[in-house]
């Protein structure tokens, strides 16, 4: 069988989640809480920015929440691009959870919390079904391949858990799959590949692709 190769002028799109923020580092849901990078988080934005120019990316969509914008500007300054700031590109609304600790989550509804930590997050009270995240994040993401001419990368940075879903949605998979999927690490990027063999048109090229341990450490994600 011959190997697998690139759609000829087969474009890219790079999902790049944002930098860490002392929610993630404290453990704390964030959601649509507009929180912003920490020192390290700033040092990861900044060192994952010259690897994502060096691939000459034509656009930059972002989030509209302070963290993504943050995760954003080292690149848009190495490239010299603007970025367009999407409300679709947000993470999950985790409605009533948002702000809790993960031990406090826990305490407040310990079965709820239970199946949250495995990825469902349809369970959470008041928060963003699955579905819906997936529609507006591939959404987005189809207008901005289609805005990508033949050949290039486009870049879009988002959010862990909203870019785990939409990954699996761009590449036509069952939604429940991005449940068995590890999150994303801090600027931790996913990059998908137009093909001509698939009903979507894009194979999964790299997932949770990083810098370095020193500049983007595995750790649990949160959201």
């Amino acid at each position: 069988m011959a190997d697998v190769v690139d759609a000829p002028g087969g474009r890219r799109l790079l999902l790049l989640r944002h930098g860490r923020t002392p929610y993630n580092h404290a453990r704390v849901v964030q959601g649509h809480i507009d929180s912003s990078l920490d020192d390290t988080g700033l040092h990861q934005a900044a060192a994952v920015a010259p690897r994502i120019a060096a691939l000459d990316p034509q656009h930059v969509w972002c989030s509209d929440l302070t963290r993504a914008r943050q995760t954003a500007e080292p690149l848009l300054a190495a490239t010299g691009l603007e970025a367009t700031y999407d409300a679709r590109l947000r993470e999950f609304n985790l409605g009533t959870r948002e702000g809790l600790s993960h031990p406090e989550y826990e305490a407040a509804a310990p079965e709820e919390y239970a199946t949250f930590v495995t990825g469902d997050f349809d369970v959470v009270d008041g928060g963003e079904a699955t579905a819906a995240v997936a529609q507006r994040m591939t959404s987005a993401l189809d207008e901005l391949l289609a805005a990508t001419d033949p050949g290039r990368v486009s870049v879009a940075v988002s959010h862990g858990a909203a870019i785990r879903v939409a990954a699996v949605a761009m590449l036509g998979w069952p939604l429940e799959v991005s449940r068995s999927l590890r999150g994303l690490a801090n600027c931790g990027w996913v990059e998908l590949v137009e093909y001509h063999d698939t009903a979507r048109g894009l194979r999964l090229a790299a997932y949770n692709r990083v810098v370095g341990p020193d500049v983007a450490p595995v750790a649990p994600a949160t959201v």
